[in-house]
């Protein structure tokens, strides 16, 4: 399988826009530069609008998702960092249900399965999980809801026992809690990691769609 990335952000700021923007800058700093009634109300116009751009700019990078999937890998990367999974270690990834009266409704959620909690634990950067253990306190909550669960959320949220993988490995701290709130989320939904639908540049069933051709053609390769 070839190598693909996917982002929700439409507008990258490649070599060449970056080119144009800048022509575009000298040329209104220029023209400000001629027609304003002094040089000094001229810089302090270009020195609001090139903070207004970079302001903007920042913006952008910090809400730009992008997803790298390999014959090998599937990766998330973010802003402060991201995470990666070996496709061997992957079981299912499907989108998010939430049960109500016998019927199933999808969420706004995509899940990742994982057959072992360890390589992802000791490869997720400590801004990355924290991140994710603030982000998903919503998901975590529809879950609880579902079973019965609401009185205990508080406890389950900040639940940062020791945890002990299937491979033997132990963990405290910060790895322990997302590790913790991964077993809880695969009580809740039989996934472990999410991706919101949010941060997709297309429909969660295509998104996963293209996800299981890579896992499926993974588990056929004999290497």
């Amino acid at each position: 399988m070839e190598t693909i990335h996917l982002t929700n952000q439409p507008f990258i700021f490649s070599t060449v826009t970056l080119r144009w923007l800048a022509g575009m800058s000298a040329i209104s700093s220029l023209v400000l530069l001629l027609y304003f009634p002094s040089w000094q109300q001229a810089v302090l116009t270009i020195v609001a609008f090139a903070a207004l751009i970079g302001f903007g700019y920042v913006l952008i990078l910090k809400s730009t998702v992008r997803f790298t999937l390999t014959a090998t890998h599937f990766q998330q990367h973010l802003f402060k960092g991201g995470w990666v999974v070996q496709w061997s270690n992957v079981s299912k990834i499907g989108v998010c249900t939430y049960e109500q009266e016998g019927w199933h409704q999808p969420l706004p959620w995509i899940g990742i399965k994982l057959k072992h909690y360890s390589p992802y634990l000791t490869s997720i950067c400590p801004r990355i999980a924290t991140e994710i253990l603030l982000s998903q306190r919503a998901l975590l909550y529809v879950g609880a809801k579902q079973y019965q669960q609401v009185e205990r959320f508080e406890d389950i949220v900040l639940d940062s026992s020791r945890y002990s993988s299937s491979q033997g490995q132990q963990f405290t701290g910060l790895q322990a809690m997302l590790a913790n709130r991964m077993a809880y989320q695969r009580e809740y939904f039989d996934y472990d990691i999410f991706i919101s639908a949010q941060d997709l540049d297309r429909e969660a069933e295509e998104f996963v769609g293209i996800t299981r051709r890579y896992l499926a053609a993974a588990n056929r390769d004999p290497s």
